[in-house]
């Protein structure tokens, strides 16, 4: 929480303006993976973690900023994707999915909406926007916000992202870094 006695420029308190109309969930215990089952709405996420082999990872220490896409993002990718994602044949563009919706460190909502871009770690950069509307995460909304976890944040957005370019190889990227590390 701020405190009351703490003065706020005219740019902040714009941007304060816009985070108030995004729903903000409260604290949860566990790790980006237990609070993502905890909450429900993200069973395909945690089923394409689990088929993606990311599950160590993402119970790391961290920190992670992870903007989940719910449920019903899934549902509404065309028709027999997720399910061919999640075979053993696609994996790497799985992962290199997964990976896009993932930023290094500890970015809050309060920091996101000073960002046009984050660098994810697949090796591509998300495109950041803040309007009267909104914060977008490439094409999706954010729409529920500090998913606090004890490794990182979570971010809830509305679509799956989808990177643009397919990295040449996750492995070389910071996210395979990690996962190479806990081998």
């Amino acid at each position: 929480m701020k405190s009351a006695g703490r003065v706020f420029s005219v740019s902040v308190m714009a941007l304060s303006l816009i985070l108030a109309a995004v729903p903000q969930a409260e604290a949860q215990d566990g790790d980006i993976v237990d609070v993502a089952i905890g909450a429900g709405s993200f069973e395909t996420l945690v089923a394409a973690v689990i088929a993606g082999d990311l599950v160590d990872v993402l119970r790391s220490e961290g920190p992670f900023t992870v903007f989940a896409p719910t449920d019903e993002a899934f549902a509404d990718l065309p028709p027999g994707t997720v399910e061919s994602l999640l075979q053993p044949e696609n994996s790497a563009q799985l992962v290199a999915i997964l990976t896009y919706h993932v930023v290094p460190g500890l970015v809050l909502a309060e920091d996101v909406v000073g960002l046009t871009s984050a660098p994810t770690v697949n090796g591509q950069a998300l495109t950041i926007s803040v309007d009267d509307s909104g914060v977008k995460v490439d094409q999706a909304t954010v729409i529920a916000t500090d998913v606090m976890a004890t490794n990182g944040v979570i971010h809830v957005i509305d679509q799956v992202l989808i990177p643009v370019d397919r990295p040449t190889a996750v492995e070389r990227s910071t996210w395979g870094s990690i996962k190479h590390d806990l081998e």
